[in-house]
C-alpha cells in the first residue's frame, strides 16, 4: 500500500482538496479525502506543499514507433507502399525500452495513446498503454482504440512520389469511403452466411475494419486543414461511424459549426514550427477559442514531434493564450480520458481508477522550473526523488 498526505490534490473530478490524502492499494486508488489515516503497513509519501495530479495523458502521439537517436532502423510507424493498411497494428512495433518512455513517466505522463503515422490513407490501429514497463503486452490499458486515418497533404506526398493515388484530396475521401464501402459488404456477408460454405474469403484488413463499422473503435482522423476536417466528419456520417479529430489546426476557425458536430478535438502539436503550408494557422488560441465554443478537447504532442514530457508545457502555451488553468489541466488528464474512451481507468483521481498519480514540487503548467517529485503508475512508484 502506498499513502499519500498533505498534498494539494487535483482530483480533476470537479474538486481540489487542501492537506489532501490518497490510499492506494493493489494498484486501485482506495480512498480519496482529508483526515485519512495511513495503515501501519503503508509506504507514506508526505507531499506537503506539493501539487498532486492524475497521471497526464497524451491522446495522441507516436511513442515508441519512432525510436530516439535513430534513423531507418528505428523508424516503424509508416508502411508507405500502400495507402489502405488497417490490418496494422501498433503493439506490434512500440519498442517500450525506448528512452522516451522513461522521460515521460519521468515528466509525468503516465498514459500515452500511440500508433501508426499519417503517410496511409488508413493506417492501422492505436492502442492505448501505461508508459513504464518491459513489455508492452502487460501495458496496455485499450487495444485497439481506435483506426488512424489520414487527410491532407501527408498521404498526397507520400504517394505522388510513387506516382499512385492518392495523389488530390479527392483520391483520398474516395479510397476511404471505397474501404468502407467494401468493409460493410464483408461485413454484412458474414453477417449472412448461413454456412461456413458461404463465407466470404478471409480478409484480413476488412476484419480489422469491422470494429469501425461497429462502433467498437472510432476513426481517429488526421486533419489540419478546416476542409479537410469537414471531409472527415462527412464521411463519416455517410457510414455512420465514429469519429475524433486529431491535430485540427484550423478548428479555431470552424469552432462554431465543431461544437454543433458534439465531436472531441485532439489538438496539437502546436509548440513546432509550420513545416507545411496546412499549418499556416498555427496558434496556441486553438484550444481556447473551442473550449469556449463549447468543444471538449485534448492537447497532444505528436510525439516524436514534441517529447511527451512536455505536455505540460504545452497546456501551459494555451493557458498563457487565454485557456483557463483548470481547462488547461483538463484538456492533459480526464478530457483525453473522455475522448477517447478510457475514463474509466485513468484521467482523474477517484476511488476505484488505476492509481496512476504524479507528484510536483511546483504547477507543471505554469512553473518552467516545476519538477517532478514522484510518479507513481498502477500503484507502483516508478520515479522519485525523496
Amino acid at each position: 500500500m502506498v499513502f499519500i498526505k498533505n498534498g494539494t490534490v487535483y482530483t480533476m473530478a470537479g474538486e481540489i482538496i487542501e492537506n489532501g490524502s490518497i490510499l492506494i492499494k493493489d494498484g486501485k486508488i482506495i480512498e480519496v479525502g482529508k483526515d485519512l489515516v495511513a495503515p501501519l503497513d503503508a509506504q507514506v509519501i508526505d507531499a506537503e506543499g506539493k501539487m498532486v495530479t492524475p497521471g497526464f495523458i497524451d491522446a495522441h502521439c507516436h511513442l515508441g514507433m519512432w525510436e530516439e537517436g535513430m534513423g531507418f532502423e528505428g523508424s516503424d510507424g509508416n508502411e508507405m507502399v500502400d495507402p489502405v493498411t488497417p490490418h496494422l497494428r501498433a503493439i506490434d512495433a512500440i519498442n517500450p525500452m525506448d528512452i522516451s518512455f522513461e522521460e515521460a513517466y519521468v515528466g509525468g505522463v503516465t498514459t500515452a495513446v500511440t500508433g501508426p503515422g499519417s503517410a496511409n490513407v488508413v493506417g492501422g490501429t492505436f492502442v492505448a498503454v501505461k508508459t513504464y514497463g518491459k513489455r508492452i503486452d502487460d501495458m496496455i490499458i485499450k487495444d485497439p482504440i481506435a483506426m488512424k486515418i489520414a487527410f491532407g497533404e501527408n498521404p498526397k506526398r507520400v504517394y505522388e512520389s510513387q506516382k499512385k493515388s492518392p495523389m488530390t484530396r479527392m483520391a483520398t475521401a474516395a479510397i476511404l469511403r471505397e474501404t468502407l464501402f467494401k468493409a460493410k459488404t464483408y461485413m454484412e456477408k458474414k453477417e449472412k452466411a448461413e454456412d461456413p460454405s458461404k463465407m466470404p474469403d478471409y480478409d484480413m484488413k476488412m476484419e480489422a475494419m469491422i470494429k469501425v463499422l461497429k462502433k467498437e473503435i472510432p476513426l481517429k482522423a488526421h486533419a489540419h486543414r478546416a476542409d479537410d476536417i469537414f471531409t472527415a466528419l462527412r464521411i463519416a456520417k455517410e457510414f455512420d461511424v465514429d469519429i475524433t479529430l486529431e491535430h485540427c489546426t484550423e478548428g479555431h476557425l470552424i469552432a462554431d459549426y465543431l461544437a454543433k458536430e458534439g465531436k472531441g478535438a485532439i489538438v496539437g502539436p502546436t509548440l513546432s514550427n509550420r513545416s507545411k503550408v496546412e499549418l499556416r494557422n498555427l496558434t496556441f488560441d486553438t484550444p481556447r477559442v473551442l473550449h469556449e465554443a463549447g468543444v471538449k478537447i485534448a492537447i497532444m504532442t505528436d510525439s516524436p514531434v514534441i517529447p511527451l514530457q512536455y505536455l505540460p508545457i504545452c497546456a501551459g502555451l494555451a493557458h498563457r493564450s487565454g485557456l483557463d488553468e483548470m481547462e488547461a489541466l483538463k484538456a492533459i488528464t480526464i478530457n483525453p480520458a473522455e475522448i477517447v474512451g478510457i475514463a474509466d481507468r485513468v484521467g482523474s483521481i477517484e476511488v476505484g481508477k488505476d492509481a496512476d498519480i504524479v507528484i510536483f514540487d511546483g504547477n507543471p503548467i505554469k512553473d518552467i522550473d516545476c519538477k517532478t517529485y514522484a510518479t507513481i503508475i498502477n500503484g507502483e512508484i516508478v520515479y522519485k526523488k525523496f
